[in-house]
């Protein structure tokens, strides 16, 4: 074989093993298998924000009894394709939560109701979110500027969101909330087949947001949403699991710090809330690579184990 072709036989070789070496990382996301199908567990549908980076979907999260999915906490970009992944069905859904309507957590949720269609789900599904502002809409705004006939996105969808069950032609109806509290005291929004749910107003920017705790079976998970993080201990008092948002890294300044919580931040409130375990979710850029500053500045007030979330994880949630 002369010297021009050897090379360009490795060079072949060299591509088809890169080819090969990315469609690995494609399907890495993929541990839909981590779940047990026993107990209560916490799987991340979506791990990042709202860069399309890191092949991370956008927020998403759902909250398993006994395997069957039971809560989804928001719907960002992505987040369809990963619940489709998760073997998840909305006909198996009791409850939907939303912290805020910012895109990266609510821009799949048309989706995910098209796919219903295509199921056998015969009961309302309540969906809770915030109330709205001058600029934001309010949970029952946004199902109705997606759904509603005349003038929703998704108008031909309208079966879905009934001025009147009994005109529905059998679909199930979406049932929105709109969710309201002070910013000290949580309250209990929703109670029902075995749920427990309470919600706590959060800061959020000029956005109207919601944290979130539930609890089933024992065992209580809180998402801080996107947050400041300011009274968020009150939510999170002794909860089994809470999931954090680690959207920017410990050295962030300025006006970001209205938006989200640095990791020292989120040591201070696990301690305070004497939390029994931390995962770190809705990585980005910024905070991507800086796991170990994270943890060090966590570890100041909190000596807990911290994990950091990716698409598709699971982690059981054992009672305390």
């Amino acid at each position: 074989m002369s010297p021009v072709a050897q090379t360009d036989r490795l060079l072949r070789g060299a591509i088809a093993a890169s080819v090969a070496s990315v469609a690995l990382m494609a399907a890495a996301p993929a541990m839909a298998g981590s779940c047990t199908g026993k107990g209560i567990e916490l799987q991340v549908l979506g791990s990042g924000g709202p860069e399309l980076v890191a092949a991370r979907a956008s927020t998403s999260y759902l909250i398993r009894r006994d395997g069957r999915p039971s809560v989804l906490i928001d719907s960002g970009g992505g987040s369809a394709l990963r619940f489709a992944e998760s073997g998840a069905k909305v006909s198996d859904l009791d409850v939907v939560l939303f912290s805020h309507f910012h895109i990266d957590h609510s821009a799949d949720f048309a989706a995910l109701v098209k796919s219903s269609y295509f199921q056998d789900r015969a009961r309302p599904l309540p969906v809770l979110g915030p109330s709205g502002s001058a600029t934001f809409p309010s949970t029952t705004q946004f199902l109705q500027s997606l759904f509603a006939q005349p003038g929703g996105s998704y108008g031909y969808l309208s079966d879905y969101l009934p001025a009147d069950r009994k005109a529905s032609s059998g679909a199930y109806a979406l049932t929105p909330s709109d969710i309201e509290t002070d910013e000290a005291l949580p309250k209990v929004v929703f109670e029902k087949q075995g749920l427990r749910v309470s919600a706590l107003n959060q800061h959020h920017g000029n956005v109207p947001a919601l944290a979130w705790r539930v609890e089933t079976g024992g065992a209580s998970i809180v998402f801080s949403g996107d947050t400041d993080g300011k009274n968020l201990e009150e939510l999170a008092t002794r909860a089994d699991l809470l999931v954090a948002h680690n959207a920017i890294p410990q050295s962030a300044t300025g006006s970001i710090l209205d938006l989200h919580m640095p990791p020292s931040q989120i040591g201070k409130i696990a301690a305070a809330a004497k939390v029994h375990a931390l995962v770190l979710s809705h990585r980005m850029t910024r905070s991507l690579g800086q796991e170990e500053s994270t943890r060090t500045a966590i570890a100041k007030s909190w000596d807990g184990e911290v994990r950091f979330a990716n698409d598709l994880d699971c982690f059981a949630v054992k009672p305390h």
